[in-house]
């Protein structure tokens, strides 16, 4: 029953039917009401639920998206693939997700752009590439989990701004900017494991300084 309801599962109940709104309404109070009564649930509950207001709307949505994206390139097919097309495929799947709802997009990307939300819009595109690396079984937690992610997140965001204004069949000009955009990511890590193995055993700027504060016997 909706009354039995946690404030997180009304967001997420609520979040896809919003961002269809938005597209006609914006990221409203009006796209969250009218979403609210056709989910059978109270709007002052659904104000509750979202009172930050458009952002808490758009990062609802943004965490259906990568649900649906996790459920469209499951495990068992990403364990059969390497990991160029894992993040290929996982991309294009959240890309796939928000295309019927582009307009909305458009008009939450110029929200998160404000500069009031500038952290928010960092912090929710960091979760999503943080899920797909996890989900393509990134497990570091080194310096290359930040430069990982910050990658990403720069390609992710470039691919948006094609994807928003792509009229090509099947978006084929979004996914082959975004092929290009990864195999440049695959390139500079194959490149920087190269430049760590040679390095391993070379010069250690920390390791000296850790020697002079720190001198062996």
């Amino acid at each position: 029953m909706t009354q039995d309801l946690t404030l997180d599962e009304i967001r997420a109940k609520l979040a896809p039917g919003i961002a269809a709104n938005a597209a006609f309404d914006g990221w409203s109070d009006a796209a969250r009401d009218m979403a609210a009564q056709a989910g059978g649930i109270d709007t002052d509950i659904a104000a509750l639920a979202f009172k930050d207001g458009p952002v808490d709307m758009i990062d609802a949505w943004f965490a259906h998206i990568d649900d649906v994206m996790l459920a469209a390139v499951p495990p068992e097919r990403l364990a059969l693939i390497k990991v160029r097309e894992k993040i290929t495929a996982l991309v294009e799947a959240r890309l796939d997700a928000t295309s019927i709802d582009r307009e909305s997009l458009r008009r939450a990307v110029a929200i998160l752009a404000l500069p009031q939300n500038l952290a928010k819009a960092t912090r929710l595109g960091w979760r999503t590439v943080d899920t797909i690396w996890r989900a393509a079984g990134d497990v570091a937690t080194d310096y290359n989990y930040y430069t990982k992610r910050t990658i990403l997140l720069g390609v992710y965001a470039s691919t948006i701004t094609v994807f928003l204004d792509d009229e090509s069949e099947g978006l084929a000009d979004t996914r082959a900017f975004l092929r290009r955009r990864i195999d440049g990511i695959m390139q500079f890590e194959k490149a920087k494991a190269g430049f760590l193995k040679r390095t391993e055993h070379g010069f250690s700027l920390s390791r000296f300084v850790g020697r002079l504060r720190y001198p062996t016997a």
